[in-house]
């Protein structure tokens, strides 16, 4: 699949439940309780239930496989953690993934991600290099 530059690849908003979190920590083995306990991550300083990071970053990265072609192969990425996401108890989260071709060479295309909830953005420099 040839990419260019300024390209959207993907864009989804996936919701985020605390069953999802409870989810996740049961796949993950990341039981801390300010992932699912209202009471710990007040008692922490926090502005309520957050998801975990690595869930976060699975996300956004999950939206982008969707979208490529089954023989491209994701080589690289990262991202930067910048803000939480906070799962409300009863209205979740909504995770915003926009997926942009930011470059392109010889070898390998870079897609970059800019993941948001609400107005926030909470993953920067959130960057997959892809190779077909």
């Amino acid at each position: 699949m040839p990419f260019a530059v300024g390209d959207v690849v993907a864009e989804r908003t996936v919701h985020l439940t605390r069953e999802s979190l409870v989810r996740y920590a049961g796949a993950s083995g990341d039981f801390n309780p300010i992932h699912y306990r209202d009471d710990i991550a007040a008692e922490v300083g926090l502005p309520g239930v957050l998801a975990h990071g690595m869930l976060t970053m699975g996300i956004a990265s999950s939206v982008v496989v969707a979208a490529l072609e089954p023989s491209t192969r994701i080589v690289d990425y990262g991202v930067r953690f910048t803000k939480p996401v906070v799962v409300h108890p009863t209205d979740g989260a909504d995770l915003h993934v926009v997926a942009t071709v930011g470059a392109v060479d010889d070898e390998s295309t870079r897609i970059d991600l800019k993941v948001t909830f609400g107005e926030t953005t909470v993953l920067v420099k959130a960057q997959l290099r892809v190779v077909s």
